[in-house]
């Protein structure tokens, strides 16, 4: 929700409390946030041109177009667009979007904090397609061309350190991941969630425009629209919160 000069984020956590019976119980909490837009960053993680699953792929490219809506949203109120499609960084070595992320001076990252590791809800051991591919490669060059980058304004990168540096350097008091996949990449990248929390970074998911590798003939034997919702649910319980495009909007 955009207020004059102020952006108004509507954060949804989960928090395990105690009822007035003493039962642990878990409890749905809204937090809203308004920031400075120049003070918020968006990091688009590996939305790639192409994958080894078929389900992947339709389901990425559904999301694409209000991905780019909210983009386009987001440059016009100054929010900072960083493109992280991870190992195509050859593809995008001479663009300027790459070479303005190139040129920020390195700020090294503190510490990790120490943060615990739940097991995820979903069960992607057999690597989560749910269109029968079992053999995995990389069938990615680049992230997908439909989706607009703007050389005067955005920045590519797929390496934590870089991405931690213009953070930085730029005072950004909120970062916004969309993308996929939720249960792997969004989580586990070394510019993603996992990694932002345990450097203190305030980072939150776009919850309606991810999705997951989940198998639906896999635990715990959901449709794969719950097992996106059961991801999303645990990285608001033990990682981060979520909030909708709209806000951006």
């Amino acid at each position: 929700m955009v207020e004059n000069d102020t952006i108004t984020f509507n954060l949804r956590r989960w928090q395990l409390v105690q009822d007035q019976a003493g039962h642990n119980r878990w409890d749905m909490q809204m937090a809203k946030r308004s920031l400075d837009p120049k003070r918020v960053a968006i990091i688009i993680c590996d939305m790639w041109d192409n994958h080894w699953s078929r389900g992947a792929v339709v389901r990425e490219e559904q999301l694409i177009p209000r991905v780019n809506q909210v983009l386009a949203a987001a440059r016009d109120r100054g929010i900072q667009i960083i493109h992280a499609p991870s190992e195509t960084m050859a593809f995008y070595a001479d663009h300027p979007a790459r070479q303005r992320m190139l040129a920020i001076d390195t700020i090294q990252p503190p510490t990790d904090l120490a943060h615990e590791t739940p097991p995820l809800p979903v069960d992607a051991s057999d690597h989560g397609s749910d269109t029968g591919e079992r053999t995995t490669y990389k069938a990615w060059s680049r992230q997908h061309p439909a989706i607009v980058i703007d050389d005067e304004q955005d920045l590519i990168s797929d390496d934590g350190r870089e991405i931690y540096s213009c953070l930085q350097q730029q005072g950004m008091e909120q970062v916004l991941i969309l993308g996929v996949h939720t249960n792997m990449c969004v989580l586990n990248r070394s510019f993603a969630i996992k990694q932002m929390v345990r450097w203190g970074v305030a980072i939150a998911l776009v919850r309606d425009l991810t999705d997951t590798m989940y198998n639906p003939a896999m635990p715990p034997y959901v449709s794969h629209e719950e097992g996106t919702r059961l991801v999303v649910e645990y990285i608001e319980k033990f990682w981060c919160p979520s909030l909708l495009s709209e806000d951006l909007l």
